[in-house]
């Protein structure tokens, strides 16, 4: 088909014309009845999010994403363009993709009338009919319709009356295409003004010109809620004008967080061959931006993207990369200490409120990482009563062993041989270590350290790269007989 190259050509190959709410919509019905995949690499929507969009998109609809930030939004309305058809016919030269069969613009009616079926046509790659524009407060009408181009008119020698004087903005560039703006709400009022008649009436006015240019385009914006009250809003006559407004979310468990951001994580390949993490700490994690999205010290309106867990992974596995440099070793071993460096993915992701803000911002993390620890240990391991000690004498022998006075001191800088010697030098009762998986004892051995400083049997110290676990008693009498 892509080989047909004049309108008279194509007229005689049968091919039939098609909006392109048409073409999602026919795409989208072979998929469904094919039990092809629809939207790749989204997690958690399927019984929620993703039935609303393909219920928007076979009602032909424009389409509001609204959620916090980092739920997929953008990332839904990239792969409309795998529901295009692969590729379409345009006028040769058009600058808008006029459609041979129904042209719109002066240019490519001109083409039209003087050569007839003879007109020249060239074929576009669905890959090319998807813009997206960032909305800020900068953007003008110029930028999304167009405005008069006096160096056009002066090269081309025409007069400023003349239409094709007209330089034309994004959104008829745009013809036949998905077009998708970003954080609609810091859109000016006036620019979204300027949309109404485009969504409703086909009507586009550029400077005086009143050109009647009926677009096909498929519009798909996105908000946050919070930008609602903070930082705009959606005028309500553009609001309405948006047929389906679909409402994204966070993952709601721990599995599908884990699935989404070890997916997203750029990990090299040699790294995830030389660096063993255990899945523990993939659901610490995780459980990290559950805690910080009920957590009192942060901005619940504002949100915890998704994007924090997928940069602490990667901060992970660069920490131990970067001790593995240092210290001259080929492979290496992720621990619990580790989960330090990753404050620096947590405090730029994270709007603090009040408390927070008098915490700081490395405290906040700090303590969040800390509250996800605790949670993770108490679907793991067996409960800690910190008035009895421990009710189950699961953790009374190593109890004992720091009340006389021992320590532990974990820096994140010491090999494995000494991490390794370290936790072992601490004794723990046979049944808690039986439980611990094979390759991953020493991370759980330090798992239990955790837990029993967060049910105040030990202390638990974060000192810079390094973590001290100690009898808090024991440590005050040692204090005293210094002095």
């Amino acid at each position: 088909m892509i080989e047909l190259n004049t309108l008279g050509a194509l007229k005689s190959s049968g091919y039939k014309s098609k909006s392109i709410q048409d073409e999602i919509k026919d795409n989208l019905k072979y998929r469904i009845l094919n039990d092809l995949p629809i939207f790749e690499g989204i997690h958690g929507y399927e019984h929620s999010v993703l039935p609303d969009v393909e219920r928007a998109l076979l009602s032909g609809h424009n389409i509001l994403f609204l959620g916090l930030r980092g739920q997929a939004k953008t990332r839904i309305a990239r792969q409309f363009v795998s529901l295009l058809d692969e590729f379409i016919p345009i006028v040769r030269g058009s600058e808008i993709n006029d459609d041979p069969f129904h042209p719109i613009s002066k240019y490519a009616v001109s083409i039209l009338n003087e050569l007839g079926d003879n007109t020249p046509i060239e074929w576009v790659s669905r890959n090319v009919r998807y813009v997206e524009k960032l909305a800020t407060p900068d953007v003008s009408v110029a930028d999304l319709l167009g405005d008069l181009d006096p160096i056009k008119a002066a090269t081309r020698k025409l007069e400023f009356s003349d239409e094709h004087a007209i330089h034309f903005g994004l959104i008829p560039r745009s013809n036949r295409s998905v077009f998708v703006i970003n954080e609609l709400p810091d859109l000016q009022t006036r620019i979204q003004v300027a949309l109404l008649n485009i969504l409703e009436e086909k009507d586009v006015q550029i400077r005086g010109f009143k050109i009647k240019l009926p677009l096909n385009i498929l519009f798909v914006f996105t908000a946050n809620p919070e930008d609602y009250t903070q930082r705009g809003n959606i005028i309500t006559p553009l609001k309405d004008r948006i047929q389906s407004q679909i409402l994204t979310h966070y993952p709601d468990s721990i599995a599908v967080g884990m699935k989404i951001t070890e997916q997203e994580a750029q990990i090299r390949p040699e790294l995830k061959q030389t660096i063993a993490v255990s899945p523990l700490l993939h659901q610490i994690i995780e459980q990290i931006a559950f805690v910080a999205r009920n957590s009192e010290l942060v901005d619940q309106k504002s949100g915890v993207s998704a994007r924090l867990t997928i940069s602490a992974l990667e901060l992970l596995y660069s920490a131990v990369e970067q001790r593995m440099l240092h210290g001259g070793e080929k492979n290496g071993v992720a621990r619990l200490s580790d989960l330090i460096a990753i404050v620096p993915a947590m405090t730029g992701k994270m709007e603090l409120v009040y408390e927070g803000e008098q915490l700081g911002p490395y405290e906040s993390a700090l303590t969040i990482i800390n509250q996800a620890i605790q949670k993770t240990a108490a679907s793991i391991l067996p409960k800690v009563d910190s008035k009895k000690k421990n009710s189950s004498g699961l953790y009374q022998v190593t109890a004992d062993w720091f009340s006389q006075g021992n320590r532990i001191s974990i820096d994140t800088r010491i090999s494995d041989k000494a991490y390794m010697s370290s936790l072992l030098k601490c004794p723990m009762h046979e049944d808690l270590i039986k439980s611990f998986p094979k390759k991953d004892g020493l991370v759980y051995r330090e798992l239990v350290l955790h837990t029993m400083a967060a049910s105040n049997i030990i202390q638990k110290d974060w000192l810079d790269r390094r973590i001290q676990f100690k009898d808090p008693l024991s440590s005050m009498l040692n204090d005293l007989n210094i002095q």
